[in-house]
C-alpha cells in the first residue's frame, strides 16, 4: 500500500527520523508511538504528501508520492489532522460532503450518492442528528466525529489519523478503534494512526511503529514491538504488561515521590 525508502524528518536541526525503510501492505493496522515531539506528526504529514522529506522518499502503490496528481492522492488517502480550525459558518452535512470533492472530476456539486455516504458515514459516528448544526457550535468530541464522519465518506483505502481518539469519551474511544480495526479486516482498508493509549493500540493494532525522536525507529507486529522494555526504552518511563485473558493491559510503573 504504502512504503518509505530511507526516509530522514528534521526540524531546525533536530533529526527525527533517519533511513527509515518501512513497508505497509493492505489490510494492516499501524499505530506510530513514541514521546511528544518524537516526530510522530511530522511523520504522518509526510505519508500524506503534505511536508517535505529532509530525505528518502515515499511510495504510494509503489509510485512516488510526488508523482501522483493531487485529485487521484486525495482518492487513494485520507488524513485527519489532529487539530483543525472552522472559520465558517457550514453545516456538519456540508463539512462531510466536502470530503467528496475528489470524485466531481466532471461535476460540480453533489449528487444523491454522495449524500447517502455522507450520512452513512454520519450515522456510523453518532452525529447525524447533528447534520444541519454549524460545526462551530460542536463541542471537541463531536466535532472530531465530524471530523472522522468525513475521513469515511472520502472512502480511500489508505486513512492516516493523528490522534483519532483525541477528545472523545470513553465509549466513543472503544467504538472508534473498533471501526477502525474492522475495516481494516472486512474491507482490507490500511490504516496509520498516532496514539497515546497503549491499550487502544495493542487491542486493534496489527503493527506498531516506534520513534524515539532522535533518528531511532523500530518497526514490526505489535507483539514484537510492544514490549515491555522496548516500549520502557522509547517513553522513557518503566512500563508493566498484565495479561487479562486475551488481552494486554500496559501500566506504567510508579515511581517514588
Amino acid at each position: 500500500m504504502i512504503s518509505t525508502h530511507k526516509l530522514r524528518l528534521k526540524i531546525g536541526q533536530r533529526l527525527l527520523v533517519d533511513d527509515l525503510n518501512w513497508q505497509i501492505a493492505d489490510g494492516e493496522c499501524w499505530s506510530v508511538i513514541g514521546r511528544n515531539g518524537a516526530g510522530k506528526s511530522s511523520l504522518l504529514r509526510t505519508l500524506a504528501g503534505l511536508r517535505p522529506a529532509e530525505g528518502g522518499h515515499v511510495e504510494l502503490g509503489g509510485r512516488a508520492l510526488a508523482a501522483w496528481p493531487l485529485a487521484e492522492l486525495a482518492r487513494q488517502r485520507a488524513f485527519l489532522a489532529q487539530s483543525r480550525s472552522d472559520a465558517f459558518a457550514y453545516s456538519v452535512i456540508e463539512t462531510v460532503l466536502s470530503a467528496r470533492h475528489p470524485y466531481h472530476d466532471s461535476r460540480y456539486w453533489e449528487g444523491s450518492d454522495d449524500h447517502a455516504m455522507a450520512l452513512r458515514a454520519l450515522d456510523e459516528m453518532e452525529v447525524a442528528p447533528l447534520a444541519e448544526r454549524d460545526v462551530r457550535t460542536l463541542s471537541g468530541g463531536e466535532r472530531q466525529r465530524v471530523a472522522i464522519a468525513a475521513m469515511l465518506a472520502q472512502d480511500t483505502p489508505l486513512l492516516l489519523l493523528d490522534e483519532p481518539a483525541n477528545a472523545l469519551d470513553l465509549a466513543h474511544q472503544v467504538s472508534i478503534m473498533a471501526l477502525l480495526a474492522r475495516l481494516c479486516r472486512e474491507q482490507n482498508k490500511t490504516v496509520v494512526m498516532i496514539g497515546h493509549d497503549l491499550n487502544l493500540a495493542h487491542r486493534v493494532s496489527s503493527h506498531a511503529l516506534l520513534l524515539h525522536g532522535d533518528g531511532r525507529w523500530l518497526a514490526g507486529s505489535k507483539q514484537e514491538v510492544m514490549r515491555a522494555d522496548i516500549l520502557g526504552d522509547c517513553l522513557g518511563h518503566p512500563i508493566d504488561i498484565i495479561e487479562h485473558g486475551d488481552r494486554s493491559i500496559f501500566i506504567p510503573k510508579e515511581t517514588p515521590a
